[in-house]
């Protein structure tokens, strides 16, 4: 059976594929599905912008699926009682035409729910749903990662930033970790664009520029492949430190950038490398800092300090590196404390 007019609604926090099956199946089912965002302005939710987009990046291939908002003030779930039900029965009413022939809900609903309460001369169906949680997904997403569609996962993709002087196993960290985990990673924005004129003594005040802008650019895309864990290789405070090295030439506007860049970045976990292993000349590094590199990766540290990061300083041979990495990285992803759901 087609019905004209059906609807379905949650407050998708976070979305999952238990939801997207159930949407695709109503939306078979219908002529118009009209899909109903729960916001609670009161209660801790993922941004609804945030949830709106995913439903619609799911669902605008569809053709026939509308999503509408209907928010309530509510402090918690259980608070959201008969008394705001008819209410917002009629909000959802006011912006459905016609009549709703039929109201969906997953199998984790019951027919007390305000789905099928306040919609009395609809037609209720039930589809069947398996173990998929939305509190379960935010209590750990990532012992459940595979409840997770490709375009919600990029919001719990967890960012780890390797950072430190010259020549202390950034890049081969970087990339040794991302292959240990199955995770993604950005190389070094500036190592390629910092030789355009053959040494980085040479390089123009737009090098600079371009380094700020082309990392975050970088990084934002990376994020689109939905890992679990993005490693990224150096940051604007790198490149903050550099302008000042290389005395940039344009250092106050191209500061602020690096200023901002930074106040943007947010990161999980920064693993500090310290300058204890051999100094290896790859191409054009620095003389300068080869001969007092404590110095100068102090001088990064003071650097993340005045910006407010904390950080997990790595030391020893390439091997207790590589394993006090690889542990303070499992920590994050086991600890639920701090997620950004």
């Amino acid at each position: 059976m087609r019905y004209k007019v059906g609807m379905y609604g949650g407050s998708f926090n976070p979305l999952h594929l238990g939801h997207v099956r159930c949407i695709i199946q109503a939306a078979n089912m219908c002529e118009n599905l009209y899909v109903v965002l729960s916001i609670g302005n009161n209660r801790d939710e993922i941004d609804y912008r945030i949830r709106y987009r995913w439903l619609y990046q799911l669902t605008k291939h569809i053709g026939n699926v509308k999503i509408i908002l209907l928010s309530d003030d509510a402090r918690t779930k259980q608070a959201y009682t008969e008394e705001y039900w008819k209410k917002d029965a009629e909000k959802v009413k006011s912006e459905i035409p016609g009549d709703i022939d039929v109201v969906f809900c997953g199998s984790d609903y019951d027919e007390n729910s305000f789905w099928n309460v306040c919609y009395p001369d609809s037609e209720f169906h039930v589809f069947q749903r398996d173990d998929i949680s939305s509190t379960k997904i935010r209590e750990n997403p990532y012992a459940h990662w595979d409840w997770i569609p490709d375009v919600v996962r990029p919001y719990y993709t967890k960012k780890v930033l390797l950072i430190g002087g010259e020549s202390t196993g950034k890049s081969t960290l970087t990339i040794n970790l991302s292959n240990h985990f199955n995770a993604g990673f950005i190389e070094e924005a500036g190592r390629e664009l910092s030789e355009r004129s053959g040494t980085d003594l040479l390089m123009l005040s737009e090098d600079f520029t371009e380094i700020l802008l082309q990392h975050k650019l970088n990084e934002m895309k990376a994020l689109e492949a939905g890992k679990q864990i993005l490693f990224e290789d150096t940051d604007a405070l790198v490149t903050l430190f550099y302008m000042n090295f290389l005395k940039d030439s344009n250092i106050e506007k191209n500061k602020a950038l690096a200023d901002a860049v930074d106040a943007l970045n947010q990161y999980d976990l920064v693993l500090f490398l310290e300058p204890d292993v051999e100094f290896v000349q790859d191409g054009d590094r620095s003389m300068e800092i080869q001969n007092d590199r404590e110095k100068y990766s102090n001088q990064i540290k003071e650097l993340l300090r005045k910006h407010g990061r904390t950080f997990v300083c790595i030391s020893g041979t390439y091997q207790e590196r590589y394993l006090k990495a690889v542990r303070e990285v499992e920590a994050i992803l086991n600890n639920p404390d701090g997620m950004k759901g």
